[in-house]
């Protein structure tokens, strides 16, 4: 009984020891990844590709989606409830999947939430702009985060004697949200936008929306055979968060069990939906 009773206090010992506590953040506590719907899942799916051992929270409004045209503030005050609710969740990170809460709310967030890292998506302008041969950009991305400072500032830094092109991405969102990825409405409403760019010479196009890459097989189909790159800026901000966990002493105890949670501000359906998504999303070969 008495050596039982041993083993047991070591062992609870030796999992105290892995498990950490660092500046209140439990190691072994989830990432939060919030998304105005189901756009983020793509960013998700390359967190947990990227970190398996890693526990993440998907927070996925819902409710308000799409964000693309709406004012800042509005903007501003939704991803506020959504990192608040990430916070309440015990997340010792949050990431901010959405290029539209990350123009219009990033600073904002890192401001108020100062205990937190936060990581948001950054336009993949600079890659693109060094890839490519032609000289031509094209960026796919919502009004707002066209509209937004840290999109010019990366442009303008980028793309001295590059043509950059913008066009928004006018009813991706919602194809997505409305699962209707693979129909011939989404193969018209994408070739409105690409053909444009391919007809000025574009031999990169950049997701500048997290919705976006789950259109990513349309797109290939519609630009097949022309040498043109599209760029998913998803497994770059994976990179970001690992570095980040690295820095701050948080990544997960090797004997971590991941928990994968599902939230939304649009009810119970929606959170089914999400799951869904995601299972999909995890099944998907990503080229």
């Amino acid at each position: 009984m008495g050596s039982d009773l041993y083993a047991r206090l070591k062992a609870a010992g030796e999992a105290s020891e892995r498990t950490k506590t660092v500046n209140g953040f439990s190691n072994n506590a989830p990432i939060g990844v919030y998304d105005s719907g189901l756009g983020g899942l793509t960013v998700w799916r390359e967190i947990r590709r990227a970190l398996p051992g890693e526990s993440l929270a998907y927070l996925g409004d819902g409710a308000n989606c799409p964000y693309g045209s709406r004012p800042r503030e509005e903007v501003q005050a939704l991803a506020d409830a959504a990192v608040a609710r990430l916070v309440e969740l015990g997340c010792k990170m949050v990431v901010v999947a959405c290029n539209t809460a990350t123009a219009a709310a990033i600073d904002f967030l890192r401001e108020k939430y100062a205990g937190v890292p936060i990581v948001g998506m950054e336009p993949a302008v600079k890659p693109a702009c060094l890839a490519t041969r032609s000289g031509v950009v094209g960026v796919l991305a919502t009004e707002r985060s066209l509209d937004g400072d840290l999109f010019r500032r990366t442009a303008a830094r980028y793309g001295s004697g590059i043509e950059v092109l913008t066009y928004p991405g006018t009813g991706f969102v919602e194809l997505v949200e409305g699962d209707r990825e693979d129909t011939p409405e989404a193969e018209a409403t994408v070739r409105a936008a690409v053909e444009p760019m391919l007809a000025r010479g574009a031999d990169q196009i950049v997701l500048g929306c997290t919705h976006y890459p789950f259109l990513t097989p349309v797109m290939e189909r519609i630009v097949g055979g022309r040498g043109v790159a599209i760029v998913d800026p998803s497994p770059a901000v994976a990179r970001r968060v690992g570095q980040l966990l690295d820095r701050d002493g948080l990544r997960a105890s090797a004997d971590n069990r991941p928990v994968f949670t599902f939230h939304t501000f649009a009810g119970e359906a929606y959170r089914l939906r999400l799951e869904r998504k995601a299972a999909a999303a995890c099944n998907r070969t990503v080229v």
